[in-house]
């Protein structure tokens, strides 16, 4: 990344999503994964199958909650923190301007990111859903926000 990117990842269930996301982060040179709750972390053994020794490049840290890692971020000097969320409201990533550094947070495919971090973001990205189920992974959805937001960072 041309910016500072610090990805969050609250509650996810999936060790492969998680090493999938490790190996995205570490394509774009993100600065961090914060895992949350009981999101998988390194030496999990299906994580690091996954992620193809990006577990080993990009660093990572553990909060109880998403909450708590934003309230650190916060402290550190993190200029915006924003949630991927497909809510009313919620701004196509493509068509955001971002301020950096940046935290952009994942959360739970079943539950989201959880609703007191909801609270306290700064804002909502998403990507426009047109389908029935509209409903794509976790991992995907983390590729296609990243790679948007190094797309957008020339024009922030």
């Amino acid at each position: 990344m041309k910016e500072k990117v610090i990805i969050v990842l609250d509650r996810l269930r999936s060790a492969h999503n998680v090493g999938n996301i490790f190996r995205i982060a570490e394509a774009l040179g993100v600065s961090e994964i914060i895992a949350c709750g009981y999101t998988p972390v390194p030496p999990h053994p299906r994580l690091v199958k996954t992620a193809m020794g990006t577990d080993e490049m990009v660093p990572f840290r553990t909060f109880a909650t998403s909450l708590d890692a934003v309230n650190a971020l916060r402290r550190e000097g993190v200029r915006e923190i924003l949630a991927a969320e497909p809510l009313p409201g919620s701004v196509p990533v493509w068509r955001k301007n971002f301020n950096f550094p940046l935290a952009v947070i994942f959360g739970n495919e079943a539950l989201g990111v959880h609703p007191e971090t909801l609270k306290t973001v700064d804002g909502t990205v998403c990507l426009p859903m047109y389908g029935k189920k509209a409903s794509i992974n976790v991992g995907n959805a983390a590729a296609a926000i990243l790679y948007a937001i190094e797309a957008r960072s020339d024009l922030s």
